[in-house]
């Protein structure tokens, strides 16, 4: 198996604030590592960190063994990261085809209907502004305008925000092809659930720290163990 991003003992936060301490994470190609924690935990300063959005505070991010530039997303991007950030961050005033299209590689202009191909919902919505689509629709393009960049590594924060998991559980196919396709996946879910169901790898944060780490398989026959790192009870971690 092909490790493609690694972090090193990656500490994080804003300015003197710490929110991500010391972590260490090995992504697979192939593999979708589900992000859990409580609200608070750091889950989303991991994300943003690892794509260059915030400024390490210590440690290393390589991609395919070459160490990446701190606080330079537009590096990273170009490198294979890509960000599918909470907030969605789409352009509301352009159609959703001129989302996807302003994402394109150059060159790659056959992805866009590729990738419109996986959210069959859009089809009939190309013309109509991003500002127009439901929540689960935003996600959806959100999502696909990632996925025309060809990632190597895909980070998708917090995938299921203001959905109902009906949404949710139509797009887990999506994020499962995506990581069949060679990249590796970072999903970042309060639906634990819905989380593992997609998972091949678990990470769990509490208080910026790695509490529990283990497979997707197991953690879903024993959610007891879940249970003790939400809650700080002596939970283990496993390499």
């Amino acid at each position: 198996m092909t490790t493609l991003l690694e972090a090193r003992r990656l500490v994080g936060g804003y300015g003197k604030i710490v929110a991500v301490r010391e972590i260490d994470l090995d992504l697979q190609a192939g593999e979708v590592t589900a992000v859990l924690g409580p609200n608070g935990a750091g889950k989303t300063t991991l994300m943003m960190t690892l794509a260059g959005l915030l400024p390490r505070i210590s440690g290393d991010v390589l991609l395919d063994g070459q160490p990446l530039p701190s606080g330079k997303p537009n590096v990273a991007n170009l490198a294979g990261v890509v960000l599918v950030p909470d907030n969605r961050a789409l352009f509301t005033t352009l159609t959703v085809r001129e989302n996807i299209e302003i994402a394109r590689l150059t060159g790659q202009e056959h992805r866009v209907d590729e990738v419109i191909d996986l959210f069959p919902r859009l089809h009939d919505r190309l013309n109509l502004k991003a500002g127009a689509l439901s929540g689960g629709e935003q996600q959806m393009l959100a999502m696909a305008r990632g996925i025309v960049q060809n990632p190597k590594v895909f980070l998708i924060d917090e995938m299921s925000m203001g959905l109902a998991p009906i949404i949710v559980e139509r797009l887990l196919p999506v994020v499962r092809h995506i990581a069949d396709s060679g990249a590796a996946v970072v999903l970042v879910e309060q639906h634990i659930s819905l989380a593992l169901e997609v998972a091949d790898q678990a990470v769990v944060l509490v208080h910026g720290d790695v509490a529990l780490r283990g497979s997707a398989a197991e953690l879903r026959t024993d959610p007891s163990r879940l249970e003790r790192a939400y809650l700080g009870e002596g939970a283990t971690t496993h390499a």
